[in-house]
């Protein structure tokens, strides 16, 4: 009698984290990807509806903004499935998760900018508590890696914010 393949549980991953540690990594990256979606649309939106002076150069910023959140996303969802669970994939989902706020109520190019830095600090403070919380609660060097990386990138995006508002 052959072996009936096994189907793919929870408890199949093993990947050197308990199910109970791979849960509480999944419960940091879901919200972190509805942060990052809400922050791309808003992006997308600003992309679409700055005018002024600097249109172009703003136009072709803010693209520029949108494209690298739209990778991080991916990003995010797949680390996600690679610990074993399904990723968030709705916009109800993303709501209901998101810590940052859906509104784009900047009317001007400079309020944009402000709009966006402020969401980008408030994605960079959460992920120096979930890198912690990854790396001392769940024992998840990786995962603790992989939001490291999503910092610096954020705080690379405030940074270029931040200077043109200077």
């Amino acid at each position: 009698m052959g072996m009936q393949p096994k189907s793919a549980t929870k408890s199949s991953v093993q990947i050197g984290l308990t199910d109970p540690q791979r849960a509480g990594c999944v419960e940091l990256l879901k919200p972190l990807l509805a942060d990052e979606y809400l922050l791309y649309t808003k992006t997308r939106n600003y992309h679409w509806n700055v005018t002024g002076p600097h249109f172009h150069e703003l136009h072709k910023f803010f693209e520029a903004q949108y494209t690298d959140l739209d990778r991080k996303i991916d990003e995010v969802a797949e680390f996600i499935r690679s610990l074993g669970e399904r990723s968030p994939g709705s916009l109800s989902e993303f709501l209901k998760a998101a810590r940052l706020n859906e509104a784009s109520t900047a009317e001007n190019a400079n309020g944009m900018i402000e709009d966006l830095l402020a969401d980008h600090q408030a994605v960079i403070r959460q992920l120096r508590g979930d890198i912690e919380k990854a790396a001392d609660e769940y024992n998840a060097a990786d995962v603790a890696d992989f939001l490291t990386g999503l910092a610096e990138d954020h705080q690379k995006m405030a940074w270029m914010l931040r200077a043109m508002l200077a």
